[in-house]
């Protein structure tokens, strides 16, 4: 029966008296032909069972675990295709990822990375599997795969409703598809892709897609499609939708987008005839969508303002959560004064941008650090509570710890944990002082100063940019481990983001990065470029300005990269270090110059680094050139404001501010000293 909708209100007048049993029953049904729409990839994949298990633990599984963690680190890759190889003889491991060749490189590397957590997950200790998403497919072996089609096993899902007129949708998708192989298989070693629609008689859209990795040929690409065709014509026969999952082929349709479509071709001429009864098939199609996008849209109304009211009572549970957490931390006035003799210049510390830190002594015996901020350090009580919250919530070995704070009156102080060997740069840079870090010790603290920035930057519950990262922010304690601290100029980011930018450029000279000096441009790869002069100027025991070489005074990364350009690299190593280890120093220096790279896209992410450090069986790729900083006294900034504070440098590109309106900059109250 044909309804007939006259205009105006009928439809929401219907709606609003329709019975909450009628809708329930919409609900069911939109819910129940949702999950038959489209293919479910949630246990798409293949455990090769026949080619056996790799134990625990062994060469094979750390060369996989390598493998497919660094896969997608070469960004330069921007088509979908990795194919890549690590290990040797029986142990060597063969990896390939394949992104859908509409899917953009960002999309296509976090497809691929939540492929390789769950392949592991799915198929543990297998020597060979497979994992196919709805963009991407990840796949690894013990054998050569690489130039080899490979159709042996197959993974085939359908649409479970079948075409209304099924000679002519079988034709008119039969010829699609072919048509579709063809022009695959025809492209380069980059991508053989091909999408494009088609038009039946009743005016439905035919979506179709075909893919092969590009490493096969151009008959091997067609052979493969062709079997996968021969699946639709066998098993899907007259199924409006369907896919064939191969390890090196796919294919695809649906009578809906599921791509990002291409110029739209030419369609199917239509007849006359046809012409005059698509408005009745138009009507008949639209009058039930309507209806059921109405009542779908009440149920999502009903929805969100259940869930709102749920998360009102969440968020309360979480403020609750939060005072409890802020009264544990807070620490009594006297308290703090008694421990610290009433801040008296014997317990100071020292001093920096924000304020003195004293050492104190709790009735306890505990011994503590105390950071007391300055009156003009642009922070509000409420405001410097809440960064207390956060600070408080970061836990991690090579993180100077919080242990609370006291807000009374005028007084803000900020309470961590005492690190008894001072800063990093008491020692690296004392002629003297500096032979108790021999390398087995600097190496070790460059592993954990690049656990904590990855802790910060991917571990954490909240993403952090620390952004002065240097030599004086990095504490040793009793046993030379290495902590994070000063987050003064820390910012937080919010999931997903990359890049941000600020008027007000916040930092120390001579380790931030380029872009963000002159642009106002921080993100996770600021850090590392911090990161990577630090490890330079561990291995080579000197600041990263002033070196003289001879009679030549230069800055160290411009010293590096000649040195690494000459062939001459064990020149930047400290001479008061032994060469039992001189190749994990000049790898330390080949990471290093990684890290240091002009263009932020070359840099490597700190999770990278990490493997790097920890395997030596990695690959470096070759650096390319390094930023140059000149001496800070002749630099010429533009718009640019500079002052300097206990070694940091500020600016700010708003002329009408002043120096003191930079000094607010912080998001994150600083962690002692400088």
């Amino acid at each position: 029966m044909l309804l007939v909708i006259p205009r105006g209100q009928f439809i929401m007048s219907t709606i609003s008296g329709m019975p909450l049993f009628f809708l329930c029953c919409l609900y069911l049904i939109i819910v129940i032909c949702e999950a038959s729409f489209g293919p479910s990839y949630e246990n798409s994949k293949y455990c090769n069972n026949s080619n056996g298990n790799y134990t625990a633990n062994s060469i094979y599984q750390t060369n996989l675990n390598t493998l497919l963690s660094t896969l997608t680190s070469h960004t330069e890759i921007d088509y979908g295709f990795y194919n890549f190889s690590h290990g040797q003889n029986s142990d060597k491991v063969y990896a390939i990822g394949l992104c859908r060749g509409d899917v953009k490189p960002d999309e296509c590397r976090s497809c691929l990375n939540n492929s390789r957590v769950s392949l592991t997950r799915l198929c543990p200790k297998q020597f060979e599997a497979i994992k196919w998403e709805e963009k991407c497919m990840l796949r690894y072996s013990n054998r050569a795969i690489f130039h080899t089609m490979d159709a042996s096993y197959s993974y085939p899902m359908s649409n479970i409703n079948n075409a209304t007129d099924a000679e002519e949708f079988n034709k008119v998708l039969g010829e699609l598809l072919r048509n579709l192989s063809d022009k695959a298989a025809s492209g380069d070693s980059r991508r053989k892709y091909a999408a494009d629609t088609a038009v039946f008689a009743n005016l439905q859209t035919i979506y179709g897609l075909v893919q092969c990795t590009p490493d096969l040929s151009r008959q091997d690409c067609g052979d493969c499609l062709h079997w996968s065709l021969a699946d639709f014509g066998n098993v899907f026969k007259n199924k409006v939708g369907a896919v064939v999952l191969r390890p090196s082929c796919n294919v695809r349709y649906e009578i809906y987008p599921f791509y990002d479509e291409p110029t739209p071709s030419a369609s199917v001429p239509l007849s006359l005839k046809e012409k005059g009864n698509s408005l009745r098939t138009t009507i008949a199609i639209v009058v039930p969508t309507v209806l059921v996008v109405v009542a779908l849209l009440i149920f999502i109304s009903i929805y969100f303002r259940r869930r709102k009211l749920a998360r009102k009572n969440l968020l309360a549970d979480e403020d609750d959560d939060e005072i409890e957490l802020a009264e544990s931390l807070q620490f009594n006035l006297d308290t703090i004064k008694v421990a610290t003799n009433n801040f008296s210049d014997s317990n100071k510390l020292g001093e920096g941008g924000f304020g003195a830190v004293y050492q104190g002594r709790l009735s306890n015996g505990q011994v503590i650090a105390v950071k007391r901020l300055s009156s003009d350090s642009g922070q509000g009580g409420v405001e410097f509570k809440n960064e207390v919250l956060l600070l408080a919530k970061l836990q991690h070995r090579n993180l100077v710890r919080l242990l609370g704070f006291s807000l009374e009156g005028k007084e803000k102080l900020l309470v961590y944990e005492f690190v008894p060997n001072k800063s990093l740069d008491y020692f690296i840079f004392d002629p003297t002082k500096k032979a108790r870090l021999d390398w087995d010790r600097r190496y070790k603290i460059i592993r954990g100063i690049a656990r904590g920035l990855l802790y910060l930057h991917e571990d954490s519950r909240l993403r952090i940019i620390h952004r002065d990262l240097k030599a004086s922010n990095v504490l040793l304690d009793e046993e030379m481990i290495p902590k994070i601290s000063d987050f003064g100029m820390a910012r937080l980011i919010v999931a997903g983001q990359t890049q941000e930018n600020t008027s007000r450029v916040v930092g120390t000279y001579g380790y931030m990065a380029p872009e963000y000096i002159m642009h106002g441009q921080f993100s996770i790869k600021s850090d590392v470029f911090s990161f990577g002069v630090l490890v330079l100027e561990i291995v080579s025991g000197q600041k990263n300005h002033g070196i003289r070489h001879g009679e030549n005074v230069e800055d160290l990364l411009n010293f590096a990269w000649r040195s690494w350009q000459e062939g001459t690299v064990t020149n930047i190593i400290d001479p008061i270090l032994n060469n039992s280890s001189q190749n994990e120093m000049i790898r330390c220096t080949h990471i290093g110059l990684l890290c240091v790279q002009e263009n932020l896209a070359n840099r490597p992410t700190m999770a990278n680094v990490a493997l790097m450090l920890n395997s030596c069986s990695i690959t470096l790729p070759v650096p390319t050139k390094p930023a140059f900083f000149m001496d800070s006294a002749t630099t010429s900034l533009p718009n640019m404001s500079w002052e300097v504070n206990s070694g940091t440098t500020r600016s700010n590109q708003s002329t009408t501010k002043s120096a003191h309106d930079s000094l607010s900059e912080a998001s994150i109250s600083e962690l002692y000293p400088r």
